[in-house]
């Protein structure tokens, strides 16, 4: 029965004000737990703010004497300046405690309790929400349309806000927006007197927002993060945030030292000034100094990265990932002829070029040089220059991105598509050079990367990828011998004996090891991969997952198998530890989220049983869970397929997501007068679900070398037809369950949230395990069940409840 108080535009326009700060929070605690705890850590803010909503949604089920109808106003009110309230309490909290990976009962204490005090915002925007779309029931399909809308115009504002804003300064503006979302409910007909207290409550929470902001844009923010991976953050010179990272320049611009990874042999001097640009505290790069003065940088040539300078002299390069400029001096110290540098991160090229030009030397001034701020693969897929040597050196992806914190740590670079792109735009004779860790015991990295060279060679009709194969083994004393660097050439043509001679002069004369060559190997198990034609088989059989990624299953640094979760042993890799341990961390979170949503459906469940009659109402159930799942599993997979298509990780969110969620709420408003009883509508989302699933694939291959504006409006065109469909399932679900029994809303609600919560999870395991297509299918066959159950029983009625 819909609520007796009055309704308005107040109601959706407060609603539409939640639902964007609620999704911005959400976003931005993504970012700051990516720079506070490790980024697969983050993942778990999308899993705490489904669990503080539906939290918020069960509460509201299980004490409805709480939430009396002819009250919802009020309620509305002091639930959403609970949450704008809450926002900045939490953060503040998680802000001073440092984050230690748990490994005692007592950090594991501390970091449930930081987890529960972030989730209680959620439950007071829980409460929210829920309020709003279950006690005007009539209205839900609309309701729920700008719940919708009010999310998509949070992805496009997140964007917008850390453009100007630190994250934590960003958190106490969003608050301001709940205030303001108080503000309107509180103008709904209840108590004057309290209607003034939230006026003003909501004005002065408003202006502290407002007030906060103006320090964030003036660089003069009243709250900076002060712990980062559990350790305090000295000596901070710039500080610069954006929607997939934040980064930090510290350190000595005075103090001269040993610069990284240059060999002992080197004949040259071996001391620079270093200032180091770390990315969410974890990746770091150097930003050296340099005067113009090439012969101070001779020490560069020492290194194992770039042994292909050696092989390729007086080249066209091009650089992924340019980062503090270390990567260009080398090219320039070998005298390189032309280098195009691409950096993803603008903010890294206005860093380095900018504010710390000076002490960099201005490398964007050399006429050789010319710096492009755009994603390398997709840079290269849409201009056709040819190049000598394209090199990627450590270009890691160990930030969350604030769209895709549930994607774990995917990376287009490395996939048998990307390789073959970067192979196509290199002249006869040029050479792919990669760097990654070289692990003494198990070299897993290493061997991964020369499995996908040899795929690619293979796609690219390469009959012997060995003849096309050079790796070069750096041990680092820094690191006792037990790890090192390893560099894989991958030659467009094989490899000359001229070459393999060059090679081996550099690497004994700067005693590296040659580890392999067309006609010599220091590691049988480089040979197997290089020269099996049975690829498949081989790296089945070897204990990490060491098989070429793919677009489908472009997870290059997660190489743990989920059968070996608990081997502790083969976690150690070094540096690329963390990217194991995320493995492991996935699928203790997917547990968790199991039992946790088994505990919010059956206690409900239970408590209920007596005081409801609820035989009749597992249809929708069913249906609720389902849909649950699968609209997280559909809208993960896509948004994983269309950021590697689009090719930046901002488009995630301001394209991707927005348009999945505008379409959605459009959906949900077209259903406003529909009749359940002619199954078309639900029927025809299955139809729409299964024609874009089977297209999309090739609609991308087709439009991946077109520009960013096609790219775009492609990816609109893909997701604006899905997101409609996808948007009707859950108000038409909710009419059905209002003609049951209107009382049960809520906890429908509440089961639609903790399901999506374990699909969040479950669509990484499942794009992990079999890729983003089974991933997709999935979630098709999720609400296939769902919509099958609805249809079949859609003339059930709850015993003694009326519509």
């Amino acid at each position: 029965m819909d609520s007796k108080t009055p309704f308005g535009r107040q109601t959706y326009t407060g609603l539409f004000l939640i639902a964007m700060a609620a999704l911005m929070y959400e976003i931005l605690l993504t970012r700051i737990f990516s720079v506070t705890m490790w980024y697969h850590f983050a993942f778990v803010a999308v899993s705490v703010a489904m669990f503080g909503m539906t939290v918020g949604a069960l509460l509201v089920y299980l004490w409805p004497s709480l939430f009396p109808p002819d009250r919802v106003h009020q309620h509305l009110t002091w639930s959403s300046l609970a949450f704008a309230f809450m926002m900045s309490v939490s953060l503040v909290a998680h802000m001073s405690i440092p984050f230690v990976v748990p490994k005692s009962l007592l950090t594991l204490i501390l970091m449930a309790f930081n987890y529960l005090v972030i989730s209680v915002p959620f439950v007071f925007s829980g409460i929210a929400v829920c309020l709003a779309l279950t006690q005007f029931p009539r209205q839900f399909s609309s309701l729920y349309a700008a719940d919708l809308a009010g999310a998509a115009t949070g992805c496009i504002l997140a964007v917008a806000i850390l453009r100007v804003a630190d994250a934590p300064s960003a958190i106490v503006m969003v608050s301001g927006l709940a205030a303001a979302g108080s503000m309107l409910f509180a103008s709904g007909d209840y108590s004057s007197r309290l209607r003034r207290i939230a006026m003003v409550c909501g004005a002065l929470a408003v202006g502290f927002a407002a007030w906060s902001g103006y320090r964030a844009v003036t660089n003069r923010p009243w709250l900076k993060l002060t712990w980062a991976k559990g350790r305090p953050e000295k000596d901070t010179l710039y500080e610069k945030w954006n929607s997939y990272s934040r980064i930090r320049v510290y350190g000595d611009p005075a103090k001269a030292k040993v610069p990284w990874g240059v060999s002992p042999a080197c004949p040259a001097k071996r001391v620079s000034r270093e200032l180091n640009l770390t990315i969410d505290s974890t990746a770091d790069t150097p930003l050296t100094f340099f005067d113009g003065d090439l012969r101070r940088v001779q020490y560069l040539k020492c290194s194992a990265t770039n042994m292909v300078y050696a092989l390729r002299p007086d080249s066209q390069v091009l650089i992924v990932g340019t980062g503090g400029g270390r990567d260009i001096l080398s090219a320039l110290a070998f005298q390189q002829r032309s280098i195009v540098g691409v950096e993803l991160n603008p903010e890294i090229v206005s860093a380095v070029d900018n504010t710390f030009g000076s002490f960099t030397g201005h490398l964007d001034r050399n006429p050789r040089v010319r710096l492009v701020a755009d994603e390398a693969r997709s840079y290269l897929a849409r201009h056709q220059d040819r190049y000598d040597v394209i090199q990627i050196s450590f270009i890691d992806t160990w930030a969350a991105t604030a769209a895709g914190a549930f994607v774990l740590s995917e990376n287009s670079l490395y996939t048998v598509e990307a390789w073959k792109v970067f192979l196509s735009r290199l002249h006869p004779r040029g050479v792919l050079a990669v760097s990654r860790w070289y692990f003494r015991d198990r070299p897993a990295e290493i061997y991964r990367l020369t499995a996908l060279a040899a795929r690619a060679l293979r796609e690219a009709g390469v009959n012997q990828p060995r003849d096309h194969l050079i790796v070069v083994r750096q041990w680092l004393a820094e690191h006792d011998g037990v790890e090192g660097i390893g560099t894989l050439l991958v030659g467009k043509d094989p490899f000359t004996e001229k070459d393999v001679i060059v090679a081996r002069e550099f690497a004994q004369r700067l005693e590296f090891d040659l580890v392999l060559s067309p006609d010599a190997s220091l590691d049988p198990t480089f040979v197997e991969i290089a020269s099996s034609p049975n690829l498949d088989r081989l790296t089945a059989d070897y204990p990490l997952n060491i098989a070429p990624p793919t677009d489908d299953s472009p997870f290059f640094f997660h190489m743990l198998r989920f059968r070996n979760i608990l081997n502790r042993q083969l976690q150690r890799q070094g540096a690329a530890s963390a990217n194991l341990q995320a493995v492991a961390i996935l699928v203790g979170l997917l547990g968790t989220v199991c039992v946790l949503t088994l505990l919010c459906i059956i206690i409900p469940l239970v408590i209920t049983f007596r005081g409801t009659a609820l035989r009749g109402t597992i249809p929708l159930f069913v249906y609720f869970a389902s849909i649950g799942i699968g609209f997280m599993l559909v809208e993960i997979s896509q948004m994983q397929r269309l950021i590697v298509f689009l090719g930046h990780p901002t488009y995630g969110l301001s394209v991707v997501l927005f348009a999945l969620l505008l379409a959605s709420g459009l959906g949900s408003l077209s259903t406003r007068g529909s009749h359940l009883s002619a199954p078309a509508r639900l029927l025809s989302l299955l139809a729409v679900v299964v024609i874009f699933g089977a297209l999309s694939p090739f609609v991308i291959d087709r439009f991946r070398e077109a520009t960013t504006a096609v790219r775009i409006i492609v990816a609109a065109g893909i997701l604006v037809p899905l997101g409609i469909l996808l948007g009707m399932a859950l108000p038409l679900g909710m009419r059905a369950a209002a003609n049951r029994s209107a009382s049960l809303t809520p906890w429908l609600w509440g089961i639609n949230g903790a399901t999506s919560v374990v699909a969040s999870v479950a669509a990484v395991v499942i794009a992990l395990g079999s890729g983003i297509t089974a991933s997709f299918w999935s979630g098709f066959a999720a609400y296939a069940l769902g919509i099958g159950v609805l249809i079949v029983t859609r003339q059930l009625k709850v015993p003694g409840e009326t519509s």
